[in-house]
């Protein structure tokens, strides 16, 4: 069994899914749209060797407590792998961010995308793109996306089979850039695991399940027609209709911070003064904002220089995972 490390990009939904149909199989409620994003990404070598009496996993140098919920999560998926190649062999992992996890940012999908990418390919597996979506899907909604290339759709299906990404434009297809504004690098207080249960509690949920089907229509149409001011109406009128279900569930969602609303307003500001960009959050404070190549770098001066923005990080559309030579161990 051979050692193996892949490098995966996170991803940003331009629409996003809220809401589960099945919990144990992570089927969404709605079907998403996203860019890989490459610049956020997450490399992870994976060793399986028949020595090893457990699985252990290191992220950013930490040895994690093999008690830990986020263990138990990479350990439950290499067992799901392990049946599939008919193995039990244990096997380290050792995993590596450049960019904050666990802050919105959509770690978790380049984490299990990259997880298991390398693990099956360790084993030997041989499985196609799509066997591969829906296998990463099992462990984090978002790794689903993230195991895709460009410009992605995540059909939400009904079974296991029919909830995959699948490519709808290459990552040459159209130059976007993003700017993450990093206003925090702390651990979200909720998960988003836990915030989809409270998802269908919102009095507006079912407004919005009905909305995005057209949505989707919409965003593609944007893309297709490489129509920038049209998709970043279209994502940031999103973003903020998204929000809007986390703050009237049961248990509201008041996931921003002072300088979430300080990017957002400094973005308007920005396009009233002829740079084009628009913002997106997730299930989080740091925010997204997409522009094109052209005003990217007036775009992260602007932010850099706000008062409540720790970092600026920058982002180009990326392609899928793909195996490195270089291991983390």
């Amino acid at each position: 069994m051979k050692k193996v490390t892949i490098k995966a990009s996170s991803d940003i939904a331009l629409v996003k899914y809220w809401g589960k149909k099945d919990e144990v199989l992570r089927l969404p409620e709605n079907g998403s749209i996203s860019i890989i994003l490459d610049g956020l990404d997450t490399i992870t070598t994976v060793e399986f060797n028949a020595d090893l009496k457990q699985d252990t996993v290191t992220i950013q140098g930490e040895v994690i407590d093999a008690t830990s919920r986020e263990a138990k999560r990479v350990f439950k998926h290499l067992d799901r792998i392990r049946a599939l190649a008919k193995v039990t062999t244990k096997a380290t992992v050792v995993s590596q961010n450049t960019f904050p996890r666990g802050t919105g940012l959509s770690s978790s999908g380049s984490g299990m995308a990259a997880l298991t990418f390398a693990a099956t390919k360790a084993l030997d597996l041989n499985l196609t793109e799509k066997e591969l979506s829906i296998l990463s899907r099992q462990a984090s909604g978002t790794a689903c996306r993230c195991a895709c290339s460009g410009f992605v759709e995540w059909l939400d299906g009904e079974t296991s089979e029919t909830s995959y990404s699948q490519s709808i434009f290459s990552a040459d297809h159209w130059d976007i850039r993003d700017v993450v504004a990093v206003v925090h690098e702390g651990k979200k207080k909720i998960s988003s695991t836990e915030g989809h249960t409270t998802a269908q509690t919102s009095a507006f949920f079912a407004v919005r399940q009905e909305r995005i089907p057209q949505k989707i229509v919409d965003v593609k149409k944007a893309l297709e027609d490489k129509d920038f001011t049209r998709l970043g109406a279209l994502v940031e009128a999103e973003a903020l209709e998204f929000h809007s279900i986390l703050l009237t569930s049961a248990v509201p969602l008041i996931l921003w911070y002072p300088g979430t609303l300080q990017v957002m307003t400094e973005v308007q500001a920005l396009r009233s003064e002829g740079i084009e960009c628009y913002f997106t959050i997730n299930t989080g404070f740091n925010l997204h904002v997409l522009t094109l190549p052209q005003f990217q770098d007036a775009v992260a001066k602007r932010l850099s220089d706000l008062p409540l923005v720790t970092k600026t990080l920058t982002a180009k559309v990326g392609t899928g995972p793909k195996e490195i030579s270089e291991h983390l161990f």
